[in-house]
């Protein structure tokens, strides 16, 4: 047995693990171009033929709609203003309780208290680590208007089983999909299912435009207040003679035609870093399997899982320690990914502490100092979020839930095996970490 590098022992890798960059002469040729043609954004905050944007913006949001098979997309300049632009044409009001996993970005609750409206946080699945639908059912009542669905780490919720919840009691469902785009359930994409679906495009998702987000859905009056929402819609409403003005704020989540033209080249060559990114976590998964207690991730029958991460459970009575400590134990073999140096090698324990657990939650604090809208006469129920507790969210946390990045192209299968000798090497000096 070789002596753990923890310990000061030789590590299986001193060499940078290569950047992930789907960037390519594509991007670079049709930016050139937009660039050349000094039109940067095509914008105006007033309605007419440009406040729908320009042309690279509208040819992203058709190549979209045609990927997804979907009748409307609205690209913004984050997956965030989606988020929020959502909130808003859902008809979100204050007081409004919307479900949520307490398992995802902040964003995806922070969007629905823009609109002064109420997150209540459900449990988690332990194998999929999405919304599970028996603890949402427990949290519905006469004020719950919507549940914002996320799809999170590449697989997708069960979300025909939330849908038929929804349709029950007639609620609004809003897909965060920004980490599982193109996957499919019973054959059809993850974001499509709902009224609203949400896509990212920030720097490290699967496509990228630096920053940016997609909404999509099927219903025209939604789609309108999304594009209102998008652009000042304040200053288009008159115009367009709409009966129903709430919730046009006078928000610019614009996209950029540079952005927008890095979005259409980046959409063309999905499939393919997708075929890659499967390739390389079939090879490592093969490599691992034989580690008692290192359990990767499933992959539901009728699902596909784009694999936004390769997510990996833990189970401490195999293995005899803590994760923490032997995740800590791995990370000391390995080295970082060049220009993410900061970060050391991409392995981590947990995703996020649950949401409830961040001070606007626990203070009930976002609006000035009087507690909105936790505490506003539209709520009428008081959410103690000090008491509650999602318990698998808490385990898996805690205890059982690991992740890394290390297997995203142009890794090879060279670099792949120095994972995979990274786990075993700790995994056979157990003893000398339980010391």
């Amino acid at each position: 047995m070789s002596k753990l590098a923890i310990f000061g022992g030789k590590k299986i890798r001193y060499k940078k693990f290569p950047a992930y960059n789907t960037i390519g002469k594509e991007e670079i040729e049709l930016v050139n171009k937009v660039l050349k043609s000094g039109i940067l954004s095509d914008f105006v905050a007033k309605y007419g033929e440009k406040f729908y944007g320009g042309k690279y913006v509208k040819e992203l949001e058709e190549l979209w709609c045609k990927k997804l098979n979907v009748k409307y997309a609205v690209s913004m300049n984050s997956a965030t203003s989606c988020l929020i632009a959502a909130a808003g044409a859902i008809g979100l009001e204050p007081g409004d309780e919307v479900i949520i996993s307490p398992w995802t970005m902040s964003a995806t609750a922070t969007s629905i208290l823009v609109f002064n409206a109420i997150p209540v946080f459900a449990d988690i699945q332990d194998d999929i680590f999405n919304l599970e639908p028996a603890e949402i059912e427990k949290k519905i009542n006469e004020r719950t208007k919507a549940i914002f669905v996320t799809h999170l780490l590449g697989h997708p919720a069960q979300i025909t089983k939330i849908m038929e919840l929804a349709k029950k009691y007639k609620l609004k469902v809003v897909e965060d999909t920004a980490q599982s785009p193109f996957a499919k359930c019973y054959g059809k994409f993850a974001g499509t299912f709902g009224d609203v679906g949400i896509f990212s495009l920030n720097f490290h998702k699967h496509i990228h435009t630096g920053e940016g987000g997609i909404a999509v859905t099927n219903d025209s009056q939604i789609y309108e207040k999304l594009l209102l929402i998008r652009n000042h819609g304040e200053n288009a409403v008159t115009s367009r003679e709409l009966s129903d003005i709430t919730n046009i704020l006078g928000f610019n989540f614009r996209m950029t035609e540079i952005q927008a033209a890095i979005g259409i080249c980046q959409l063309k060559k999905f499939n393919f870093l997708q075929k890659q990114r499967i390739e390389n976590i079939e090879y490592l998964n093969e490599k691992i399997k034989q580690l008692d207690g290192i359990i990767p991730a499933i992959t539901y029958k009728n699902y596909t899982h784009s694999y936004y991460v390769h997510p990996f459970k833990y189970d401490e009575d195999k293995i005899g320690i803590h994760r923490d400590k032997f995740i800590s134990a791995v990370r000391a073999e390995l080295s970082p990914t060049e220009f993410r140096e900061y970060q050391g090698p991409l392995l981590f324990t947990g995703y996020v502490r649950p949401l409830y657990n961040l001070k606007v939650y626990q203070q009930k604090l976002l609006y000035g100092s009087k507690g909105c809208p936790f505490t506003c006469k539209y709520s009428k129920k008081n959410i103690d979020y000090n008491k509650m507790k999602c318990e698998v969210a808490e385990r898996l946390q805690n205890n059982e839930f690991f992740y890394h990045e290390i297997f995203k192209p142009p890794m090879t299968k060279r670099d792949l095996d120095d994972v995979a000798k990274a786990f075993y090497k700790v995994y056979e000096n157990i003893s000398e970490l339980k010391k």
